[in-house]
């Protein structure tokens, strides 16, 4: 097999979350060590791996515009598409002129057999054979593709954790990712270890829903935590985005006093509104969503807590908008990340008799955005003139590089282009860039 792939160039193309990043990561060094080069801007590649979302309606038309793009300026090139859309509509990914081979969630793990199955053909003979061969059932989906690597980034990505046993009336998740299942904490440090050895600093848990840990193993999330915390090398952690109701105090409690765990937290709420929570078969309620934010500010008053919000859900008219809006405005969060509802085939939420037109979407967005930035003002503004510890993050730029503090805020240095990257260095911070989107900062020698 190793002969199919020696002296070819790939191409790659994520699209959606954090855990699709890693996934395809992983995928790029196993190519690279079958001796497959990553093909440099303007170079044809020889195949494209194309890792797809199906969050919204936006996200699926985002993929289809992806592989048209990649098809038209990598002609002839072995186009390998892969990820939530693929899984969950691999018809209408296989209608696709260009499109060699559809792999469903299940399939991952061994998506170099497919690749060299396929390599091995004459070109006209790469024809997308019926669907069915190449896509499982969601029933089936029941293996956990381990995941750590870094990519172009800085921060190494650890995969802890896949599926989702929560149908909220929403999402696709559940369908397009399996249910909930995970790697084992033995493994796991061992990943971490290696990402140390590898000159790691910092590692990112991610998974569908972490805080789910250990529905495969009988382990727990916080003994995951308390185990990684101690592998030496890495300096920091942060935690993806975890359930309100599995954030447990317990976590927050360890994640204060720890070695290596950020004052970092990304916590869903989707609505501020009680009436909207039942409607999305969520389980917590603002209460106790108000409730762990105020214990995290408690014992980490410079967290940094980023939230997701979706406006325009079926059922949220504007008066339960406007009790989730107050709500938002009320709790002491950094950054609100702001979704407009999106229909989708197969869900509960299509059911529920209310909808809410494009434009009101639109603006209740709008509002969402406007009140995000306020807050993302304030907590920028609580640490101007303060020195924190920054990793500092290659850059393409030269004479700047950025980074972020322990607790993320997002810093721009200008600094010798000898500088080097992947160590930590207290900053101290300035006011905003021009582009508004990160702080200045200069290195600190002296203290």
């Amino acid at each position: 097999m190793y002969k199919l792939f020696a002296g070819k160039k790939a191409a790659y193309f994520t699209l959606g979350c954090k855990l699709n990043f890693a996934e395809t990561s992983t995928v790029g060094q196993q190519l690279r060590q079958m001796g497959v080069q990553t093909a440099k801007r303007g170079e044809v590649a020889d195949m494209c791996i194309i890792n797809t979302c199906s969050v919204t309606e936006v996200a699926d038309q985002k993929c289809r515009q992806a592989i048209h793009r990649l098809v038209k300026h990598h002609p002839g090139a072995l186009v390998v598409v892969t990820g939530c859309y693929a899984q969950l509509k691999p018809e209408q990914v296989a209608a696709i002129d260009g499109v060699d081979l559809v792999l469903g969630a299940e399939q991952k793990g061994q998506i170099l057999e497919y690749i060299a199955q396929r390599l091995a053909m004459m070109p006209e003979e790469r024809v997308l054979v019926a669907h069915e061969h190449h896509t499982v059932r969601t029933a089936d989906i029941r293996t956990f593709m381990p995941s750590c690597s870094c990519g172009d980034r800085t921060r190494y990505f650890l995969k802890v954790q896949d599926g989702c046993d929560y149908y909220c009336t929403y999402c696709t998740i559940p369908k397009a990712r399996g249910r909930s299942r995970n790697g084992s904490i033995a493994s796991l440090v061992d990943q971490a270890r290696e990402a140390a050895e590898q000159g790691g600093k910092e590692i990112v848990i991610t998974g569908v829903n972490i805080g789910d840990f250990g529905r495969t193993t009988g382990e727990s999330f916080l003994d995951l935590i308390k185990a990684l915390d101690k592998v030496e090398g890495i300096e920091r952690y942060r935690i993806s985005s975890i359930e309100p109701n599995l954030l447990t105090d317990e976590v927050i409690e360890f994640c204060a006093g720890s070695r290596a765990f950020m004052p970092h937290f990304h916590i869903p709420l989707q609505s501020g509104s009680d009436e909207v929570l039942k409607l999305m078969r969520r389980r917590y309620d603002s209460e106790l969503f108000a409730r762990k934010v105020e214990y995290v500010r408690q014992l980490m008053p410079d967290a940094f807590i980023g939230v997701d919000v979706i406006v325009g859900t079926r059922g949220e008219t504007a008066e339960l908008f406007a009790d989730a809006l107050d709500f938002m405005e009320r709790i002491d969060v950094s950054q609100y990340h702001v979704f407009s509802y999106s229909e989708r085939p197969g869900t509960m939420a299509l059911r529920i008799p209310h909808t809410v037109s494009p434009q009101e979407k639109h603006d209740r967005s709008q509002q969402v955005i406007a009140l995000s930035d306020r807050h993302l003002d304030a907590f920028y503004a609580r640490f101007m003139g303060q020195v924190r510890p920054v990793l500092l993050e290659h850059s393409r730029q030269a004479g700047v590089v950025h980074g972020f503090t322990d607790n993320y805020i997002r810093v721009e240095i200008k600094c010798d282009p000898s500088q080097p990257d992947n160590v930590i260095v207290p900053v101290r911070l300035g006011g905003w860039n021009e582009a508004h989107d990160a702080l200045t900062g200069e290195i600190v020698t002296h203290q």
